[in-house]
């Protein structure tokens, strides 16, 4: 492993590590003042801060999933991990390690609510549109992976992402 990609994934592993510690402080703040007390407009109408202990995923879909949810995070943080190992020390691929730290980072934070609390705190709620109540971690990994899937469909080719193989290589292949 080159010096290069070494230092990628050490920017890698403190991204992630910051990003969770600003999810997990926000998460914190909202405990703190939010919990028992109504919601606290920021835009009148628009968007309000208001304090949720959710048991399940947006929507509050599949409540009572602590297990399940935990073991698609791990999937996912497995798969991110991979891809992050795989990826050419390229500037093309830059945004690959951005995205795929704030994707695992999401999955931490929210990971972490349910190992602690079995939901995960939620406070950001945009009323205008009545949008499920949310947190930082929820906009790391839904952000992230809207621009990853742009990026999949639109900006890279296949030959770009030919370093993402799950196919063991034959022994002739490797003389």
């Amino acid at each position: 492993m080159s010096l290069k990609k070494k230092f990628f994934l050490l920017l890698d592993l403190l991204m992630i590590a910051a990003l969770i510690f600003f999810d997990q402080y926000t998460k914190r703040q909202a405990v703190i003042f939010l919990k028992d007390k109504p919601a606290y407009n920021l835009i009148n109408g628009i968007l309000e801060l208001n304090y949720l202990e959710n048991q399940g995923a947006a929507f509050g879909m599949l409540p009572n999933q602590k297990v399940f949810f935990l073991f698609v995070a791990c999937v996912i943080i497995g798969v991110a991990a991979y891809v992050l190992l795989k990826v050419p020390d390229q500037k093309k691929y830059t945004i690959l390690h951005f995205l795929l730290s704030l994707i695992v980072a999401g999955c931490i934070g929210n990971m972490i609510d349910r190992v602690r609390y079995d939901y995960v705190v939620d406070f950001i709620y945009f009323v205008r549109i009545n949008f499920p109540i949310f947190n930082v971690a929820d906009i790391y990994a839904t952000v992230s992976a809207v621009i990853l899937i742009f990026l999949l469909l639109f900006v890279y080719r296949e030959n770009d992402l030919s370093f993402i193989s799950f196919k063991q290589k034959r022994y002739r292949e490797l003389k």
